[in-house]
């Protein structure tokens, strides 16, 4: 198939026209004849033929099936109740669900008599259920006219308005079929075709537009979403080929005094299994001689900063300079208090430079910097700027990565002739699959335990009229001596609604714990910068014994003392914004607690929020939910969600897909880093292609 008809302009296509490409091009993103191929369908209506129960697939079509309803009944649930019905035929059983018209349903239909259902099936714990099917009795059905397997494409509202059907869609589709006479070239390996038992590529486009059979549709699927995840994490991995090749790192073979001294003599608990795994991988790249490129990632608590400490320390043994980078000025000046902490007994010079830094005491930091004075610089943002030179930078640590743009993260490994080694840190736990996908072309590293002596945080949901109850509890805490915050949400779009709630519930907390008894601190956005801190002192001193605050505490303010976390409104709050604002306490010795307060009225979602925050306080299994909940997209927020918008896989549902792409683009690298075998030559190609069109592939990462 010639490669250059595909790239024709989606305007020639006979039936489309200049109005309609426009309208192609702003509305679905379709330029060519390739975009519009990779249009896929995201669901099927299949009134073909009659399905088997035993002979139902797991895929995204509408089927229909002939059987008889044997037992309806009614099963409670949190909200409401739903029906169920038994339907069965020759081969087996299925179940009909109804949330909504259970009556009506219940007296109209008949039981043990033939019906046709049609709709789209679910499957769970080993049984096929259709929800509110369309049905019709067998006779009234064998009297209306059928027609086949009807894909039916994702549209929008003003495609409607313009006459552009499902049907069109339908009829272009098949002429650019019959322009390209249905002709595409092969992409993957031959082994793989065979491993994997793939059909065609040729057969697969064809057969996801206009489907012979249930089985070639899921057939024609696993084709295609292999394909797509395969090309995107092959590109990530040479990726990361290359730059171990390219990029070469300075080479970091002394362990020397600095990190000696601070392991034998001055670690203040002993490092965990995970905290020695992290360090050890760490240690090995960077020796390696090229560029360490690490993603680090540990729960809120896990012990990421002595992990970042020891490897500033090696930095250091070999002559060379360190850097951390955090996102905001009370994140960086608690990494700067913390490592003075640790290092007050080495002989190891550490500044802290942000927004709020006075001009003559950057200029001492500059000039330190430049002349090799200075080892360590820790700061926010202002690291970036072109006046921080440093004589002989060896390592940048970046922490809660998310928060900074690719350009940032490069511009602070170039400020040296050879690049410094990269460690990216964070405590959002990013899922398996997301993190294959999103940082694949960066060595992952996890610290998963945490450090002895720290006690689980327990998390209960309680509904806001048990709110004296938690007040009694708030009580006796205080009489234990320990801290307190209450957190109110922060939605920008409503500030002044989110202010009005943040003092109305100051005012009510107040009347509770009244002065001079008690003391509140109280820290919202719309606070001076020196106010605010002052407020954080008086908390971190102990001086006051409740912090009312908005979520301008979900990063970085250590407290030991502090042990209970209450979140208002927790309904309106993401999960892992609600898993950081728990890693806030239990960094003492002491039991600590996360009370979840919310209304009465709760959707589907936040109900799982809070149920899978008082289960578990594991926080990748709770990104895990987080993704099933909020999808990729979401999940990454604004800067990087157009980044997976895949065309066919869904990284939630197929990460078997993606694991399996994953080891067989592996494999084929380690065998043909080069890809310049002769049975590699299409993969070759394909993978220049995608390069080339700057597709969604090339600006992963």
């Amino acid at each position: 198939m010639n490669a250059n008809l595909l790239q024709t302009p989606i305007d020639y296509l006979k039936g489309v026209g200049p109005s309609r490409a426009e309208l192609f091009r702003k509305e679905l993103g379709i330029h060519t004849y390739q975009d519009l191929i990779n249009f896929f369908p995201n669901r099927y209506l299949d009134k073909t033929k009659y399905y088997k129960i035993n002979q139902l697939q797991q895929n995204s079509a509408d089927i229909q099936v002939l059987g008889k309803i044997v037992a309806f009944r009614t099963i409670e649930q949190k909200r409401g109740k739903r029906l169920v019905a038994d339907f069965v035929d020759e081969t087996g059983k299925m179940e009909l669900v109804w949330f909504r018209g259970q009556k009506w349903i219940r007296e109209n239909l008949k039981l043990n008599i033939p019906y046709v259902i049609f709709g789209k099936t679910n499957w769970f714990n080993g049984l096929f259920s259709m929800p509110h099917p369309e049905m019709e009795l067998l006779e009234e059905h064998e009297k209306s006219l059928r027609t086949a397997m009807q894909p039916v494409y994702p549209s929008s509202e003003k495609l409607t308005n313009k006459g552009i059907t499902n049907r069109v869609i339908n009829k272009l589709m098949q002429q650019l079929f019959i322009e390209t006479k249905g002709k595409f070239y092969d992409t993957l390996p031959q082994n793989i075709h065979e491993d994997l038992k793939l059909i065609s590529r040729a057969e697969a486009l064809f057969n996801v537009h206009f489907p012979k059979s249930q089985e070639l549709l899921s057939r024609a699927q696993f084709r295609l979403k292999f394909e797509e995840l395969f090309y995107i994490q092959l590109q990530l991995l040479v990726k990361n080929m290359l730059h171990k090749k390219r990029i070469k790192g300075y080479v970091f073979d002394t362990i020397g005094d600095n990190f000696e001294t601070f392991y034998k003599e001055h670690l203040p608990f002993k490092l965990t299994g995970a905290q020695k795994k992290v360090i050890k991988e760490i240690r090995s790249d960077l020796g390696s001689g090229a560029q360490m490129n690490r993603l680090l990632q540990g729960d809120v608590g896990s012990g990421k900063t002595i992990v970042a400490l020891m490897s500033m320390l090696i930095a250091l043994d070999n002559g060379f300079q360190a850097c951390l980078m955090a996102p905001t000025e009370i994140l960086s000046v608690q990494h700067y208090t913390g490592l003075i902490e640790l290092c007050k007994e080495l002989n190891t010079s550490i500044e802290l430079l942000t927004g709020s830094t006075k001009a003559s005491k950057r200029r001492e930091i500059h000039e330190k910097l430049e002349n090799g004075e200075l080892d360590i610089l820790i700061g926010t943002h202002a690291l970036l700027e072109d006046k921080v030179k440093f004589k002989n930078l060896g390592l940048a640590i970046i922490d809660e990565q998310h928060r900074f743009g690719v350009e940032q993260r490069s511009k602070l490994w170039k400020k040296n002739e050879l690049p410094s080694h990269i460690l990216v840190m964070t405590a959002t736990p990013i899922p398996r699959t997301l993190a294959m996908s999103l940082y694949g072309d960066l060595d992952v590293s996890v610290i998963d335990e945490l450090p002895p002596g720290r006690r689980p945080i327990k998390t209960v949901h309680r509904f806001d009229s048990n709110r004296l109850k938690v007040f009694r509890f708030i009580r006796d805490e205080i009489e234990k001596g320990r801290q307190i915050y209450i957190v109110y949400p922060l939605i920008q779009e409503s500030e002044k609604m989110d202010y009005k709630d943040l003092m109305d519930g100051y005012e009510s907390v107040s009347r509770e714990f009244p002065m001079p008894k008690y003391q509140i601190s109280i820290v919202h956005g719309q606070m001076k910068s020196a106010d605010k801190n002052y407020e954080m002192d008086r908390f971190i001193n102990g001086d006051t014994q409740i912090m009312v605050a908005t979520t301008v505490i979900e990063v970085g303010v250590n407290v030991p003392n502090a042990s209970v976390m209450i979140i208002e409104s927790s309904e309106r709050f993401g999960l892992s914004q609600l898993h950081q604002l728990r890693g806030r306490v239990g960094r003492g010795a002491e039991q600590s607690y996360c009370i979840l307060m919310s209304g009465h009225k709760l959707s589907e979602d936040s109900k799982t929020r809070l149920q899978t925050m008082v289960s578990t306080n594991d926080g990748f299994e709770l990104a895990e939910v987080d993704l099933k909940l909020r999808g990729p997209g979401n999940l990454m927020g604004k800067q990087q969600s157009g980044i997976l918008n895949l065309k066919i896989a869904d990284i939630v549902k197929d990460n078997q897909i993606l694991k399996s792409a994953r080891d067989y683009a592996k494999r084929l690298l380690t065998e043909d880093p080069n890809l310049e075998m002769p049975e590699h030559k299409m993969v070759k190609y394909t993978y220049q292609q995608v390069a080339k069109h700057k597709n969604i592939w090339n600006y992963i990462s």
